[in-house]
C-alpha cells in the first residue's frame, strides 16, 4: 500500500473534486481510496508514505501525440537545413532524421522523451515513430524502454511511401507485428502499452498503402496519422487523387472510426468535419507545433460545435502538456479576435478528452483519483499565492502550473520520479549512453564528428 499525503488534491472526479488537506490511497496499480488525509493516514497506518510537501496531488497528465523519433534533435543543426514551408522542414530536417536512426538511435531516442515527459508529470504518451533506416524491431526497441522506464505508452510506426516500397512494407509489418502482440498483452491484463496502426499522411501514402495497411491491421486496432497539417493533403488530393479530399480517402479506405486519431486537421473541410463527426472519429491538436511550423490554427472550436472530440497533443515541440495548455488558448483567442473564446475547450481536451482517448486505448480508468482508476498520480509544488479552491483549479493550471513544477511521478502504482530524482532507473547512466548515440547521429548527419 501506497499513501501520497499532505497535498491539496484534484481529483478530476466530478463526485469528489477537491480536498484542501487530502491524501491517495494507492493499492498496487490501482486508487484504493481518496480521503481526508487525517483519516487515511490512520486507516492506513503501516503504508509507505510520499509526502506532497504541502503542494498539489493530481493525477498524471496524457500527452495523446509526441514523436519520440525526434529525441536527439535537442540542439541539432543540420547543414543546409533553412526551410520555407512545411515540405522543406519535413524533407531539410525530420525524414534526414529518420533515415539515419538505426535501432540503437530509435532506443537513444526514446530515453529523452520518456524521462522529460515523466519529468513534467506525463504519465501516458501516444508516439508516432518513423526510423527508415532499420524499420522491422523499432517499435519492439521502443517498448524494451518503456519497459525499462515504467511510462504508459501508445505506439505506432508511420506508414509512407516516401523511402520505396520495400520500406513501405516493413513499415506496413512493423505495425501488424506490434500491433498483435499488444493486443495479447492487454487480453493477459497488461494495460501499459498500446499498439496503434500509423499513418504518415495522405499526401505521402498512396491508395494501395491504405488498403494494405487496413488489410494487415485486419480491424485488430485503430489508426494514429497525420492530416491536413499543411496544405501538402489538400494540394496532394486536388493534383493527384482526383480531387477526392483527405479525409475522404480515409473513410473510403476503412481508416475512420473511434478507434482512430487525427492529428492536426487544420484544413479539414466543413464535409470532412462531417465525416469525422460521423464515424466517431477523434482529432488531436498540437498547438505549439502547429504555429512553429507556421501551418495555421486549427478550427478547434468549430469542431467542438460540432461535437467532435478533440484530444490535445504536443507534438514532441514540448515535453510540458501544460506549454500546450497556455498556448492553445491565446492561439484560438488570437486567431478568432474575441478573448472570451476557448476556455472550456482548453480545459476539456487536457483534463476529460485525454483520459477519455487514454481510457479508451489502455483498456483502464485513466485520468481521475478514484477508487478502481489506473494509480497514475503526480504530485506539483504549486506554493500558491492567492486563494487556491475547487472554485479556481482551472486557472491556477491555465496561469500559474508548469510541467517544471512536478516533483513526483506515480505510474501504475509505481513511483519513478521522487522528490526531482529517478529512482526507478539509472539516469546518468542512461544520459551517458544516449549522448554517445547523438553524437554518432549528429556526426551521420553533418559529416562531422562530435
Amino acid at each position: 500500500m501506497l499513501l501520497v499525503e499532505n497535498g491539496h488534491v484534484i481529483t478530476r472526479d466530478p463526485n469528489n473534486p477537491y480536498l484542501a488537506d487530502g491524501s491517495v490511497a494507492l493499492d498496487g496499480d490501482t486508487i484504493k481510496e481518496v480521503g481526508p488525509a487525517a483519516v487515511l493516514r490512520e486507516k492506513y497506518a503501516d503504508a509507505e508514505r510520499v509526502d506532497a510537501h504541502g503542494g498539489v496531488i493530481m493525477p498524471g497528465l496524457v500527452n495523446c501525440h509526441t514523436h519520440i523519433y525526434s529525441g536527439l534533435a535537442r540542439g541539432l543543426s543540420i547543414k543546409g537545413c533553412n526551410p520555407t514551408n512545411f515540405l522543406e522542414n519535413l524533407e531539410q530536417q525530420w525524414w534526414k532524421i529518420d533515415r539515419n536512426l538505426t535501432l540503437d538511435g530509435t532506443r537513444a531516442s526514446a530515453y529523452p522523451t520518456i524521462l522529460e515527459s515523466l519529468r513534467n508529470g506525463v504519465t501516458t504518451i501516444f508516439d508516432h515513430h518513423a526510423s527508415y533506416k532499420e524499420v522491422p524491431g523499432s517499435l519492439f526497441a521502443i517498448r524494451d524502454v518503456v519497459e525499462e522506464t515504467g511510462i504508459r505508452a501508445s505506439l505506432c510506426y508511420e506508414v509512407s511511401d516516401r523511402d520505396g516500397q520495400e520500406k513501405c512494407d516493413q513499415a506496413i509489418q512493423e505495425n501488424a507485428d506490434f500491433a498483435r502482440w499488444a493486443h495479447e498483452q492487454n487480453e493477459r491484463g497488461n494495460h501499459m502499452i498500446s499498439g496503434l496502426f500509423g499513418g504518415h499522411a495522405t499526401f505521402t501514402m498512396s491508395d494501395e498503402t491504405m488498403d494494405k495497411m487496413a488489410e494487415a491491421n485486419n480491424g485488430l486496432t485503430g489508426y494514429h496519422i497525420h492530416v491536413h497539417e499543411g496544405l501538402n493533403d489538400l494540394m496532394d488530393s486536388r493534383q493527384n487523387r482526383g480531387g477526392i479530399a483527405p479525409v475522404e480517402r480515409l473513410l473510403q479506405h476503412g481508416l475512420l472510426g473511434p478507434d482512430t486519431l487525427l492529428v492536426h486537421c487544420i484544413h479539414a473541410s466543413p464535409a470532412e468535419m462531417e465525416m469525422i463527426k460521423e464515424t466517431g472519429t477523434r482529432v488531436i491538436n498540437n498547438p505549439q507545433s502547429n504555429m512553429n511550423n507556421a501551418v495555421g490554427c486549427a478550427p478547434v472550436l468549430e469542431f467542438f460545435r460540432r461535437g467532435i472530440e478533440v484530444g490535445m497533443g504536443t507534438d514532441a515541440y514540448t515535453h510540458d502538456i501544460l506549454e500546450s495548455l497556455k498556448t492553445f488558448i491565446v492561439m484560438q483567442r488570437h486567431n478568432a479576435a474575441m478573448p472570451n473564446v476557448a476556455w472550456g475547450e482548453d480545459m476539456t481536451m487536457l483534463f476529460k478528452n485525454n483520459p477519455e482517448i487514454a481510457t479508451h486505448f489502455f483498456g483502464r480508468s485513466i485520468g481521475a483519483l478514484k477508487p478502481g482508476d489506473a494509480a497514475d498520480v503526480i504530485v506539483m509544488d504549486y506554493p500558491a499565492f492567492t486563494p487556491f479552491s475547487d472554485e479556481n483549479i482551472d486557472g491556477h493550471m491555465l496561469f500559474g502550473m508548469e510541467g517544471r513544477d512536478c516533483r513526483t511521478t506515480i505510474v501504475n502504482g509505481k513511483v519513478l520520479y521522487r522528490d526531482r530524482e529517478f529512482v526507478a532507473f539509472d539516469e546518468e547512466r542512461i544520459d551517458a549512453w544516449t549522448l554517445e548515440q547523438a553524437k554518432k547521429l549528429w556526426g551521420t548527419l553533418n559529416d562531422r564528428t562530435y
